[in-house]
């Protein structure tokens, strides 16, 4: 007798980990990597990592040693370093 497996189409309420957007705002790339609890795409992914990168080498032992939740805070401390470029919308021809 085969035990039943119970699959879920989608993530459930709350389940920050299946965020199919990127974290920074206004970028609608594809998810690469998770960051703390949230997802980032591949281009802020490397940037991040350069980001730790220049915050010394404990860094990188001191994040691995942290939970997805402990992470967060040092998320949004690169987060608020990323500068959104607005591209601005062509304005409709007066007629």
């Amino acid at each position: 007798m085969n035990p039943s497996v119970r699959h879920t189409m989608f993530p459930e309420p709350g389940d920050k980990m299946h965020d199919l957007t990127c974290l920074i705002k206004g970028c609608q790339a594809r998810v690469y990597a998770p960051a703390g609890t949230h997802s980032i795409c591949r281009e802020h992914f490397l940037n991040y990592l350069t980001w730790r990168r220049r915050k010394g080498p404990q860094m990188f032992l001191k994040y691995a040693g942290m939970t997805m939740e402990e992470r967060d805070p040092l998320v949004a401390e690169w987060a608020n370093t990323i500068r959104v470029e607005e591209i601005p919308t062509a304005s409709a021809p007066k007629t």
